[in-house]
C-alpha cells in the first residue's frame, strides 16, 4: 500500500499541523529579549518612566501622538529606541536576503509582543513600581486602559497575535487543476 505522498494520498504538506512547539520556542525567545531590554531600561530610567528624567527632547502633545502613540509624549529616547528595535527585528530578513508577507507579519507581530512584554516587565521588575503600582493612577503616561491593562497591551496582543498566527500557519498545498469533466487532472509522470 503506497504511503502518503507516494501516489496513494495527499502530499505531506496537506497534513502538516500548526507548529505549536516552534511558536512556543519563538515567543519564549521574544520574551527573553523583552526581559533583558526591560532590565536595561530600568537601569536607564529608574523610577522616572517614559524618559521623564532623561536629557532628551520631548513633544508633549500633538494630534498625531493621540492617534499613533496612545497620547504619550514623543521623546528623542523613544524615537531612537523604537526605530533601533524595529531594525533589529528586521535583521534576520537582511541576513537571509529574503522577504515576503508572512515574514513581515512575523516581524511586526514579534515587535508588538516584544513591546508589550518589555513594558509590563519594566513595571513588574522595577523596584520603584511592582505589581501594586501597576494602576492608571500610578502610570499617567498610559492614558487609556482596558480590562485593567493599558489599551496598547490589548490592541497589540490581538493584532500581533493575529499576525504571528498568519505567519506560522502552514501554507496550503497547491490546488490540483480540474479537467472539464470535474476530475483532477492526471499528474505528469516523473522524468526519466
Amino acid at each position: 500500500m503506497p504511503g502518503v505522498g507516494e501516489g496513494g494520498g495527499a502530499p505531506p504538506e496537506a497534513h502538516r499541523p500548526f507548529p505549536w512547539a516552534h511558536v512556543a520556542g519563538y515567543l519564549t525567545w521574544v520574551c527573553l529579549l523583552a526581559f533583558f531590554f526591560a532590565m536595561v531600561e530600568i537601569q536607564i530610567e529608574g523610577a522616572q518612566g517614559w524618559a521623564a528624567g532623561l536629557p532628551t527632547w520631548r513633544i508633549e502633545s500633538h494630534w498625531l501622538l493621540d492617534i499613533f502613540w496612545g497620547g504619550r509624549p514623543m521623546t528623542g529616547y523613544h524615537a531612537w529606541v523604537f526605530s533601533f528595535m524595529f531594525l533589529i527585528f528586521h535583521l534576520p530578513a537582511f541576513w537571509a536576503w529574503q522577504w515576503n508577507l508572512r515574514l513581515e507579519a512575523r516581524i511586526l507581530g514579534s515587535v508588538m509582543v516584544f513591546w508589550i512584554v518589555e513594558d509590563f516587565l519594566w513595571f513588574l521588575l522595577n523596584p520603584a513600581y511592582g505589581w501594586a503600582r501597576f494602576t492608571p493612577a500610578e502610570i499617567p503616561w498610559h492614558k487609556s486602559w482596558t480590562f485593567h491593562l493599558p489599551t496598547d497591551y490589548v490592541t497589540f496582543t490581538v493584532v500581533g497575535g493575529a499576525m504571528l498566527f498568519f505567519s506560522f500557519r502552514p501554507a496550503r498545498p497547491p490546488v490540483t487543476p480540474l479537467e472539464p469533466s470535474g476530475r483532477s487532472a492526471p499528474e505528469d509522470p516523473p522524468p526519466g
